[in-house]
């Protein structure tokens, strides 16, 4: 296990610490992932999910993006590209709670992290769904889990290009994985 300078493991307040360079800092069990600064694929497809959710969402739920931290404890904040939270559920600084939804938009340095390991500590937490959406250019994706039993993950959508991805859960929504690109394409 990595520790900090301290000899300790890291923890909440050693990320208040961490450098405004354009990564990403989260913590899982103590262990600090340091992602890299997203390429433009990657926000497109975030500001594009987000402008979806928020038309969708409802007066009980918001639609927020990272670097907004949910926060288990002190030895575990994510940072999801991504998140519907209940509103009651909100702080001013981070999210105390699982959020409804967590969403990662994956990179070609994050899709196995995010793939295996942020989605396995998701469901560990108790989020109810999750979603990993991938930008590539020649074959976007986009997937959806929902958490069953408590413990584990079901896939209950997934959509390729210019599919539509349904889901209703948290909230009716619907939209192709190449939407969520299509700014990348020059205009005609």
């Amino acid at each position: 296990m990595r520790t900090n300078a301290n000899g300790r493991r890291f923890n909440v307040h050693d990320l208040a610490e961490m450098p405004d360079d354009g990564r990403r800092y989260e913590l899982i069990d103590g262990e600090l992932l340091v992602s890299l600064a997203p390429e433009w694929p990657h926000q497109e497809a975030v500001g594009e999910l987000f402008v979806r959710l928020r038309q969708a969402c409802t007066p009980k739920h918001r639609v927020l993006t990272a670097p907004f931290g949910v926060r288990h404890d002190i030895f575990n904040e994510l940072r999801p590209d991504v998140l519907v939270a209940r509103y009651a559920d909100l702080t001013l600084e981070n999210l105390p709670a699982p959020p409804v939804l967590a969403v990662e938009v994956s990179s070609a340095s994050s899709l196995l992290k995010d793939a295996s390991l942020k989605k396995a500590v998701y469901a560990r937490l108790g989020v109810r769904h999750f979603w990993l959406v991938d930008p590539d250019l020649d074959v976007p994706t986009a997937t959806a889990w929902d958490l069953v039993g408590g413990a584990e993950y079901q896939r209950v959508e997934r959509a390729v290009g210019d599919e539509v991805f349904r889901t209703r859960n948290p909230f009716p929504v619907e939209f192709s994985p190449a939407d969520l690109i299509a700014g990348l394409r020059p205009p005609a």
